[in-house]
């Protein structure tokens, strides 16, 4: 494995790190409804478990409402009943084939509950990112050891990494922000 290996795979991992706390922080729901918010629960289809999204058209009714429409007429029971019982907090109504999902208004302490979740997410992706520097550089060792790189090569090496963590983290605290802003929106 060479220094630009190295550096390639660590670039990569940590992209991949941001795109999980992205993914993360879409579920936690905010006042505002927005389709992504149901992909998470999965509905039975014929024996086999899968998201709503496959069985059912999800889109928004207005800014606290979202609409899912399924594709068959016998689904919207099912559905119904994935979304009453996930753990997201939400109570659809079913208007003939039509279910609409209200999105309750969050109280102040849930809504600083909220808060917690995002910042404690947020120091998981931080952590995730310090480990992949920590691997990172523990390969970099590996290699002056084995005296296949010298020691500048290492050292240049090892600030590039740091600089790669410290835009990662610089990354993850700008979502938590805006994320916490989000949520604290009346």
């Amino acid at each position: 494995m060479t220094v630009a290996d190295i550096k390639k795979t660590a670039e990569t991992k940590m992209a991949k790190t941001i795109e999980a706390f992205k993914v993360e922080l879409q579920k936690i729901r905010t006042g505002r409804a927005h389709p992504g918010i149901l992909d998470q629960v999965h509905v039975d289809y014929y024996g086999s478990m899968v998201p709503i999204s496959q069985v059912a058209n999800v889109s928004l009714l207005d800014a606290r409402t979202i609409s899912v429409q399924p594709w068959e007429k016998g689904m919207g029971a099912k559905i119904e009943k994935a979304i009453r019982e996930s753990d997201l907090g939400l109570n659809p109504s079913a208007q003939g084939d039509l279910l609409r999902v209200p999105m309750p208004p969050l109280t102040e302490e849930r809504r600083k509950d909220l808060t917690k979740v995002v910042r404690h997410a947020g120091e998981e992706a931080r952590i995730a990112t310090r480990n992949l520097r920590r691997d990172a550089n523990e390969h970099l060792k590996k290699l002056l050891k084995d005296k296949e790189i010298s020691e500048d090569d290492e050292r240049r090496a090892q600030e590039q990494i740091q600089r790669l963590t410290d835009g990662s983290i610089a990354e993850i605290d700008r979502l938590v922000s805006s994320k916490e802003a989000e949520i604290l929106a009346v």
